[in-house]
């Protein structure tokens, strides 16, 4: 029976079998070291010429990184290899002779792009989307702990959510329709019947961005709670940023050692997370030499400079109102900023949630929209949403490719998806 690689180190001594994919292999005049990868692993296999059968010996000679192999043998220790075992192969099969790997070292950006169906397959990739995948399926169990459902959006819309110059416009049937900004409103709609649903979709926006935070397509956790006060919606924030933390650095502490992150830093994103408000942020940056005029948002160098203050996400709360959306609800203290905030990771990664109270006014929803150049007429199901039963609500957005780019360290948001889609790339 063939164990995963991950298994056949967990045994530590006596027979197994495994089967995967060459990483590396250096060969020998009678002996040949192949280093073995799988989902959950590598090993290190040694193959001596007086061992095996003289068409496996023939068959080790021919063998190139990448070629596809099943290997019986024993496992013992050995602390020179890899990751601490050797298996001393007694049998060889080879699946697929692979062709020369167009990837060597020290490969460009471009190329490697260019090959990511191939370039997926590295160790560093494989690391990060196993942290990814703990990230979802953390928020998952966060959501469930906190009595949410999880529902199903539409992606393909007809209105916008924030903004319609960002809008992919597609033509359904002849007639124009748009891929999905966010599925915020859709989920306003379904606090109704659910009072607590979250979504994770994919989003898409139309940004001629070419920066290291930004892609075309990505991962959206969208939650909505009815009922939720301002406060509330803060603290469910950081208490989904802090689970996630540490689940990450429970269940992935090798992972994250390899993309070179500590896992006792996760383990400090513990709540209370500091906040401030937008004025006092443009009041600390100021102190910092940066000045930012009163209604301006918040820019990548603000945001860097902010946090060269803090080690934990920080909550910027009550931006202007001019500068955001249309359902963001007015403080009632203050109309000239709403009930909203921005998290903003440590160490340079920028804002990861997005997130506010919705306004649950009729008029005021519709004032908004014309004064924002929209036309009511294409919201009128969601303006019905503030005609029957309306209730005060709020939700937030995490765009699940930055908080993973915050969590590995990576320097780009491309490396946290399989595939990036970006302003000048769209294949592989």
């Amino acid at each position: 029976m063939f164990k995963t690689i991950q298994e056949a180190l967990n045994q530590g001594s006596g027979k197994v079998s495994i089967r995967g994919w060459v990483y590396r292999e250096r060969k020998m005049k009678n002996f040949c070291f192949l280093v073995m990868r799988d989902g959950s692993n590598i090993v290190q296999c040694i193959v001596e010429k007086d061992k095996v059968t003289p068409e496996e010996w023939e068959a080790v000679n021919k063998i190139l990184v990448e070629s596809s192999c099943e290997i019986t043998g024993n496992i013992v220790e050995d602390k020179r290899a890899p990751t601490g075992f050797e298996i001393k192969t007694e049998k060889l099969n080879v699946v697929q002779f692979a062709d020369v790997f167009p990837i060597t070292k020290d490969q460009s950006t471009e190329l490697l792009l260019d090959v990511r169906h191939l370039w997926i397959r590295s160790r560093q990739l494989t690391a990060i989307f196993k942290i990814k995948s703990t990230v979802l399926e953390a928020s998952r169990e966060f959501f469930k702990k906190e009595g949410y459902y999880e529902v199903t959006p539409p992606i393909i819309t007809g209105s916008s959510c924030e903004g319609g110059s960002t809008l992919f416009e597609i033509n359904y049937f002849k007639q124009k329709a748009f891929l999905s900004q966010s599925a915020q409103l859709y989920q306003e709609s379904l606090i109704f019947s659910l009072d607590k649903v979250y979504a994770i979709t994919p989003s898409f926006r139309a940004e001629p961005s070419k920066t290291s935070r930004h892609l075309t397509e990505y991962w959206h956790l969208e939650p909505e709670a009815a009922w939720i006060t301002y406060e509330e919606l803060q603290q469910l924030t950081e208490n989904l940023i802090s689970y996630i933390c540490l689940k990450v650095a429970e269940r992935n502490p090798e992972e994250l050692k390899q993309v070179g992150r500590d896992p006792a830093d996760l383990k400090k994103m513990v709540p209370p997370f500091p906040r401030m408000t937008y004025d006092d942020a443009l009041k600390l940056l100021k102190q910092d030499g940066m000045e930012v005029e009163w209604g301006k948002d918040l820019r990548t160098l603000e945001e860097e400079q902010l946090m060269k203050h803090y080690d934990k996400p920080l909550l910027v709360l009550k931006y202007p109102k001019s500068i955001k959306a249309f359902y963001m609800k007015e403080d009632p203290e203050n109309h000239d900023v709403v009930q909203c905030f921005d998290v903003l990771a440590p160490e340079g990664h920028g804002e990861i949630v997005g997130g506010s109270m919705r306004e649950e006014n009729y008029e005021s929803v519709k004032q908004r929209l014309i004064q924002q150049g929209e036309n009511p007429e294409h919201y009128t199901w969601y303006l019905d949403l503030r005609k029957y039963g309306s209730v005060p609500h709020g939700g937030f957005g995490m765009g699940i490719e930055r908080v993973v780019k915050w969590i590995c360290k990576l320097d780009n948001i491309r490396d946290t998806i399989p595939y990036p889609r970006t302003i000048n790339r769209s294949t592989p």
